[in-house]
């Protein structure tokens, strides 16, 4: 599934390629992607409308036209939007297309056809569950080490499940959890409210640059990935632990591990990360 990263670089491309451009025509090839209102009103809804932004929450992008509605898109595990020049061939995986006036085009395709696309006056979006209750992001004003502190004392679980709640984080998804507790040097499935003071400085400093890094790489591709040029992203080439598992730590040589934590499949190192037992009771000796 596309996470923050993959999702803000589709973001930042198609701003400089659609904002602007006028909805001729829409084709609705699988209708049941279309969730909010009915494909036909839908369709009726955004022809002729301008897009004026491209926006994105958590990993929900937000297209904004004219008269203040917009058009929610989540891509879920395989969706992708493709900007398309005029005269491109369509493949078999594209489900729903936006043609401009321009004669280029906006494509929504997807492999396992489990993305949603919503339309919305600007002041519903409150009706979208998923997205209005999304927590602070990473690297936002609103997400301080005080927040994080306040949410690892604050719910029970394990640090792993709390990251990868969205109503807590918005944004954080299996790989990049995974390589932000390695870096802090926290095994996943410590209970949040175990961790020192130090442990969730470090992580906060780690969420926020594994974000960061993931967005200067151009996203991770480890399957279907794509941006709206249809160009893998580089980031793979730089992860510690995720699909790693049986290869070397780059900081102590132990084995990658995998396990399940938080019902996902999760890669850490067993020497850089201690597990809860043993860290507990070192946290406990230094207080």
């Amino acid at each position: 599934m596309p996470e923050m990263p993959e999702v803000e670089i589709i973001r930042q491309a198609l701003a400089g390629q659609v904002v602007g451009n006028t909805i001729q025509s829409m084709e609705v090839r699988l209708p049941r992607l279309i969730k909010w209102p009915l494909p036909e009103t839908f369709q009726q809804m955004v022809t002729g409308r301008t897009i004026t932004a491209v926006e994105r929450r958590g990993k929900y992008l937000l297209f904004r036209l004219n008269e203040d509605l917009v058009l929610v898109v989540h891509l879920r595990m395989t969706g992708r939007l493709i900007y398309a020049s005029s005269g491109m061939k369509h493949d078999k995986y594209t489900r729903i297309i936006f043609n401009f006036t321009d004669n280029t085009a906006l494509l929504y395709a997807d492999t396992r056809t489990l993305g949603t696309l919503y339309l919305l006056k600007a002041d519903e979006l409150w009706r979208l569950g998923g997205l209005a209750t999304l927590g602070p992001e990473p690297l936002s004003a609103e997400f301080t080490p005080e927040y994080l502190r306040s949410i690892l004392t604050k719910y029970r679980g394990t640090v792993k499940g709390l990251l990868l709640n969205q109503k807590l984080i918005g944004g954080l998804g299996n790989i990049y959890v995974d390589e932000s507790l390695h870096l802090a040097r926290i095994h996943p499935s410590r209970s949040g409210n175990t961790l020192s003071d130090a442990e969730i400085e470090r992580l906060y400093v780690q969420i926020n640059h594994v974000i960061f890094e993931g967005i200067q790489h151009g996203g991770t591709t480890v399957r279907d990935y794509r941006n709206s040029n249809g160009q893998s992203g580089s980031h793979q080439h730089h992860l510690h632990v995720y699909g790693r598992k049986n290869q070397p730590c780059f900081r102590c040589g132990c084995f990658i591990a995998k396990t399940e934590v938080a019902g996902r499949g999760t890669h850490y190192c067993p020497t850089c990360q201690p597990p809860p037992y043993e860290a507990e009771n070192d946290n406990k000796g230094r207080r």
